[in-house]
């Protein structure tokens, strides 16, 4: 019986030849990340050993610098964990900072073929990487840490095969929603990516994808292998992997293909994701005062990239807050040196440090009562940035550039030629 990537990475990790749809597999961790909210004085349980600091990483990133004392102390606490077990893949406050999963990717923490758990939702992004990547609670993130093990029950495997070129100022955060409009949940599966298009789709472009797949609801997101990934990786981390590929007879509980030429800007109305997306030309006009660009799926470089060449020779709407936050400290210096971060403080913009920041409202960028804001990150729940009373609007880092000039939701492709 053919078995998915997913299934083969998990098989590889559990010792098992064969896994499908219903086992329970124990498999060994590869690396477990614990970020800033595991260390809370509510959370924290201290640590008496670990089954291998080289497997730790530590990241600060929910509320950085910290903002208040409950966040201070948890990074105090988090420092004399990192002391006590002498963990080398320590990014504290600094050059070294940003957010949990953009860091796996800058430095290669993600190995293909191996299993990584984090203890936040969008853990799945490191599935860009061939890596079996789930979001765990604290008790699970605690085991894998003392005992480099954790479990998972097999679930259904859903296939998407994108091919085609994606047309000008449409990225694959529109794609997302497509897909999120189209199909709805994927709770309790898993989702596989590749097809024709690969070769054409940046990195960033599919951990866009993967880390999104956290709203769908699934259980894992992985792409299948390819040189471009294989490269990357081996850039950032010279540890030898086995990256797995999906059988030629592998079983999906279904098989969909996305024609990438067909996608245009969508915008996900307030509260939801799922089965909520508009054309963008459906929402024009609709008044906001803020606008966001940042998070795990939408603070890379090739988001600095476009909304830098939207915002070119234009200025924010005076009643518009536009703030942008890079995922890490890393791609902040490179926008720095591409001359992004000149363009769009010129343009009106506030550009923060590398943080979660405004896109979980812990800081950096609350909504008041009644207010309106366009995203590019990666929730816009009720209350998710503010008060209960505001409303989330989401859309392309591209789409959310172009509607902070309007001062209203505004099409990306009016301001690319």
């Amino acid at each position: 019986m053919g078995m998915t990537a997913i299934e083969k990475i998990l098989a590889k990790n559990s010792g098992m030849d064969v896994v499908k749809p219903g086992d329970l597999v124990v498999v060994k961790v590869g690396t477990a990340v614990l970020y800033d909210n595991n260390f809370a004085p509510s959370i924290w349980r201290d640590i008496l050993k670990v089954h291998n600091p080289e497997n730790i990483v530590v990241v600060f990133d929910h509320r950085v610098p910290a903002k208040d004392i409950i966040s201070a102390t948890a990074q105090q606490t988090g420092r004399n964990f990192v002391k006590k077990f002498d963990i080398q893949r320590f990014h504290d406050v600094g050059a070294k900072q940003g957010i949990s999963h953009v860091l796996v990717a800058d430095y290669g923490y993600a190995l293909p073929g191996s299993v990584l758990v984090c203890g936040d939702s969008h853990t799945c992004s490191a599935g860009v990487f061939n890596c079996a990547a789930r979001g765990t609670g604290a008790p699970d993130m605690f085991y894998a840490v003392t005992k480099g093990e954790t479990w998972f029950r097999v679930g259904e495997t859903i296939r998407y095969d994108f091919q085609g070129l994606l047309p000008p100022a449409v990225s694959m955060k529109d794609v997302f929603l497509h897909i999120a409009d189209t199909y709805g949940s994927h709770a309790n599966l898993n989702v596989e990516f590749g097809g024709t298009a690969l070769p054409e789709l940046s990195i960033n472009a599919r951990r866009t994808m993967t880390t999104m797949c956290a709203e769908l609801s699934a259980e894992f997101a992985t792409f299948e292998p390819d040189q471009v990934m294989l490269d990357y990786v081996r850039e950032r981390n010279p540890t030898s992997f086995e990256e797995q590929y999906p059988d030629e007879d592998a079983i999906y509980l279904d098989r969909r293909t996305i024609n990438l030429d067909e996608i245009e800007p969508l915008v996900a109305l307030p509260d939801t994701v799922l089965k909520n997306s508009q054309k963008v030309g459906e929402v024009i006009g609709t008044q906001i005062n803020q606008a966001f660009i940042g998070s795990c799926a939408n603070g890379t470089l090739d988001d600095f990239a476009i909304a830098a060449e939207i915002l070119d020779g234009n200025k924010v709407s005076a009643d518009v807050r536009l703030i942008i936050t890079p995922g890490t400290q890393n791609i902040y210096l490179e926008a720095l040196r591409r001359g992004y971060i000149e363009t769009l403080i010129e343009a009106g913009a506030v550009v923060t440090n590398a943080t979660c920041g405004a896109c979980g409202g812990g800081h950096l960028g609350i909504l008041a009562s009644g207010e309106t804001c366009i995203t590019a990150s990666t929730r816009n729940f009720k209350g998710r940035m503010g008060d209960p009373d505001s409303k989330v609007f989401m859309g392309s880092p591209a789409t959310v550039a172009a509607s902070a000039i309007k001062g209203k939701i505004a099409d990306p492709r009016d301001f690319l030629n």
